[in-house]
């Protein structure tokens, strides 16, 4: 039996703002919570896209308004707010859910840190989209202002893209595995965590936001989880999505996988991460699985009713 899952939050779960994100963790905790009332020991990550990007924002029109008292806050500690602030929204709803139960299971958030190479190749190609969605006039004027790399973005508008390196080391892994150990439903990994980089025992933050779909099969293999739930928009992954030739995918292995990818059948920045970190998680270790569903379909997708099942 599947006992310690990693489930991998996406936006949907989360909404776009503090008001959205309030309400969206209320039904995203009564999933969560179904989860650990089946008897299954869950670890939670999630994104930061708009999050990081609304307090990035907000800090540099700070600055602006007197950089010598408020100096400008670098993208590695905006991401650290994010996790503060999206982990005890999500705390603390699924603390009342679980309650109302009858379920006094602690819940909590651990600050985490995440190692990267400075010498990764996406520093020079910035890709990961963060903050609000921008008309091309928006755009152009933030360009123009703030020296930034903006891209169109499936049809929704601009968005600042930033470096989203692959992470290589999760500092805080003993702190989270100790707590899971002792009983605790643990939230770490928030946004992909803060990317930072070592310098003999000094760790320097560093401008990006790591995937954190990557970030979350890295936590799931280092806590020895047995399955990694990648949460997304959709119930199943499709290869042809938006044909007459559609298909949706259930049970697959990693080399039909592979070679769907390979034929360009999913969206960079979108499904392929996905797709890439489920693989890889599928293939870490004999009887690892992934499932990519939908939030609520989560728990119908662990014994194999919906979703799409990834393994070797």
């Amino acid at each position: 039996m599947v006992k310690r899952v990693v489930v991998a939050l996406g936006g949907n779960a989360l909404g776009d703002n503090l008001t959205e994100q309030m309400t969206a963790v209320k039904e995203t905790s009564k999933a969560i919570a179904d989860l650990i009332e089946a008897g299954y020991e869950v670890i939670l990550s999630h994104g930061n896209g708009p999050q990081v990007g609304m307090i990035q924002l907000a800090m540099e029109e700070l600055s602006l308004s007197d950089p010598n008292k408020y100096p400008t806050i670098p993208l590695s500690v905006c991401v650290a707010m994010s996790q503060s602030y999206i982990g005890y929204d999500l705390q603390n709803a699924l603390r009342e859910e679980l309650l109302s139960r009858n379920l006094k299971q602690p819940v909590g958030t651990v600050i985490t840190q995440v190692a990267v190479d400075p010498k990764d190749p996406a520093f020079a190609h910035p890709a990961k989209p963060i903050g609000r969605f921008m008309s091309k006039e928006e755009a152009d004027e933030l360009v123009k202002e703030k020296q930034v790399t903006v891209v169109e973005d499936s049809g929704r508008g601009y968005r600042q893209v930033v470096a989203s390196p692959k992470p290589k080391e999760i500092i805080e892994i003993q702190t989270i595995t100790s707590l899971i150990d002792s009983g605790q439903t643990v939230i770490a990994c928030g946004g992909g965590g803060i990317p930072v980089v070592k310098e003999a025992n000094h760790l320097s933050g560093i401008a990006a936001v790591i995937d954190k779909d990557f970030c979350s099969e890295l936590l799931a293999e280092m806590v020895d989880a047995d399955l990694l739930i990648i949460l997304t928009a959709v119930e199943k992954v499709c290869v042809d999505f938006g044909k007459s030739t559609q298909k949706e995918l259930s049970q697959v292995s990693t080399s039909e996988m592979k070679k769907h990818a390979a034929d360009g059948q999913f969206a960079p920045g979108s499904m392929l991460p996905k797709v890439e970190a489920a693989i890889q998680f599928a293939e870490s270790k004999p009887g690892r699985k992934t499932l990519i569903t939908l939030l609520e379909k989560a728990k119908d997708g662990i014994v194999g009713k919906t979703g799409t099942i990834i393994e070797q």
